[in-house]
């Protein structure tokens, strides 16, 4: 039985660090080399595409989507998708896709003579399954070494720690104080009707 609880455990919380690390923002620094349209026909993949530009008649099978082509300093690739978020999840009330559009293709550059931006973004990006981190916004830098601290990161992780360990506090209170003596009394209980069937069964047998 303890074998099936720490599988148990260390399965939530890997969903939930996977959970986390694929919807907080995070930050790349690279230079953007190409922007282009391009239609999509979304799959078993659709999970990982978020939806048509809000205001757009978002039922249709396929529809057009932005995309950002970049390269990181160590020479990486990295493509980023351009979709509104919405008022969907991930919570990040995205709206100005062809702004950013338009913002990416202006910040293009070329090796000779880079332009460094920060693209925040969340998602993965899974060559094998088609899947591409969504940009929210792009930012010059001054060069490929500029350090950006995830403020947002910080402050929900900080919240979802305090929320939780909040709901820990309650749970182990209630746990003591109503839980435990409940099934202690219900244990007592149990027990005094095995003794006493098993007095009557004794003395049935004698």
């Amino acid at each position: 039985m303890a074998y099936v609880k720490w599988t148990f455990i260390i399965v939530f919380w890997l969903l939930a660090a996977a959970f986390l690390h694929y919807t907080l923002p995070q930050t790349d620094i690279a230079r953007i080399t190409d922007t282009y349209e391009k239609r999509i026909d979304p799959g078993d993949n659709r999970w990982f595409w978020a939806r048509a530009d809000v205001g757009t008649d978002g039922t249709m099978a396929n529809r057009d989507v932005f995309f950002i082509q970049t390269r990181r300093a160590d020479g990486d690739v990295m493509v980023y998708r351009n979709e509104d978020t919405g008022w969907g999840w991930p919570p990040y009330f995205k709206f100005d896709t062809s702004n950013l559009q338009a913002e990416a293709a202006d910040l293009r550059s070329t090796a000779a003579d880079p332009v460094w931006v920060a693209i925040k973004h969340y998602g993965w990006r899974a060559e094998l399954f088609t899947i591409f981190p969504n940009a929210l916004s792009v930012r010059r830098v001054a060069g490929p070494d500029v350090t950006v601290i995830p403020w947002t990161s910080i402050v929900i992780l900080i919240v979802l720690a305090a929320v939780g360990w909040a709901l820990w506090v309650r749970w182990r209170r209630f746990h003591r104080n109503r839980l435990a003596p409940a099934l202690d009394s219900m244990g007592q209980r149990l027990d005094d009707g095995g003794s006493r069937l098993r007095r009557a069964f004794s003395r049935s047998r004698h």
